[in-house]
């Protein structure tokens, strides 16, 4: 099989989808690789490194997507992109369908096989593809919440942990999952003060047992909420339903009861976001005022910090890019699970229940197992 890695072209995303251990990996397995050129500087990857291992180098984006059977990429396939995928192609990366119609649409016409990072989930229900991107922004959202915190980015001049004499701040977090439980772990070595929210009691009695006495891990309901938001400095919303667009949690109504200048991390946007006012952002324009509450909503979180989070990502993804190309997407799919929940899209159907159910759409159940 023919991969091909182009550069990534989302504004402020600065992560590759492969290393040139997983091209050394791919072509002494007989198969080619080809890259577009810069395509792995924002992660500190020089054009050499990939062509000493085995790849061929090209200068565009339209010869990758021209002579791939499989495309590898990491964030989803923007407008450009669209009208260079061809029927029958493998995509591989994150899509994050539920929160976008016209790109669902986009998809569903090009013919090709969507296989999407977030809805690789193996049997025991975890998703292998997105934990550590999850991890890196469940980490992330501390760091750009104390720094948005800080009274010259409009926040409410707050120090995370606090001084002897001087309260810590209070930090709400939505979700106790991957995001959730990392942004926790952070916060509370800050030594602020957390409440940790979920609805599944049995994720809440483990990070009872394993958190500091600095993290109260309590049941999520709207009482809950309500009175947490009255409190809260900072709101992490780290809520995920797998290839669904996120619960909205927070309405706007409910921003009222925040102190102004508190501050929103909505790590959900890129499933449509769990706060009503939220709306995607990026990495140069990250944050806007709704009813004096700061809201910081960045649609790739972890491609600021390419260096970590092209290794932590390429980690996982090169063992099913090695299964999909040694067997072709159909044969994979009936191999292995995982595979066949990832694809979410195939010639012009959508094989997802999630995003079928999302936009109305006929849902083709051919790999739903």
């Amino acid at each position: 099989m023919l991969i091909g890695l182009p550069k990534e072209i989302k504004k402020d995303e600065y992560r590759v989808a492969m290393l040139p251990v997983g091209v050394e990996e791919l072509t002494h397995a007989g198969h080619q690789v080809i890259v577009e050129r810069r395509a792995g500087l924002g992660s500190g990857i020089a054009d050499e490194r990939y062509e000493e291992n085995g790849a061929k180098l090209v200068d565009t984006a339209d010869e990758v997507f021209a002579a791939a059977d499989m495309i590898v990429k990491v964030k989803e396939p923007l407008e450009p992109e669209w009208r260079r995928m061809r029927a029958g192609q493998i995509v591989f990366t994150y899509f994050h369908f539920a929160a976008d119609r016209r790109l669902t649409d986009a998809v569903i016409a090009s013919g090709i096989t969507a296989v999407a990072y977030e809805t690789l989930r193996d049997d025991r229900g975890q998703l292998p593809l997105l934990t550590p991107m999850s991890e890196v922004a469940g980490r992330m959202s501390i760091q750009e919440g104390a720094k948005y915190l800080e009274r010259p980015q409009m926040g409410r001049g707050i120090l995370l942990g606090g001084v002897p004499g001087v309260a810590p701040a209070n930090i709400l977090v939505l979700g106790a999952g991957v995001v959730g439980a990392n942004a926790a772990k952070v916060a509370a070595g800050f030594g602020a003060n957390i409440a940790l929210l979920d609805v599944n009691m049995d994720r809440l009695r483990y990070l009872d047992d394993v958190t500091p006495p600095n993290v109260d891990c309590l049941f999520s309901d709207r009482h809950t909420i309500r009175e947490w938001l009255r409190r809260a400095d900072l709101v992490i919303g780290s809520v995920l339903i797998p290839g669904a667009k996120a619960p909205r949690l927070v309405s706007r109504e409910d921003l009222k009861l925040m102190q102004p200048g508190s501050v929103i991390i909505d790590v959900a946007i890129d499933q449509g976001g769990c706060i009503e006012t939220s709306r995607p952002t990026t990495h140069s324009e990250p944050t806007y005022m709704v009813d004096g509450v700061l809201h910081y909503c960045v649609t790739n979180m972890p491609g600021a910090v390419g260096r970590t989070s092209t290794y932590a990502l390429c980690n996982v993804t090169l063992p099913w890019v090695l299964k999909i190309a040694k067997d072709g997407i159909e044969a994979a799919a009936g191999k292995h699970k995982p595979i066949a929940r990832a694809i979410n899209v195939s010639g012009g159907k959508v094989t997802n229940r999630a995003v079928a159910e999302t936009f109305g759409l006929p849902f083709d159940s051919r790999f739903d197992v």
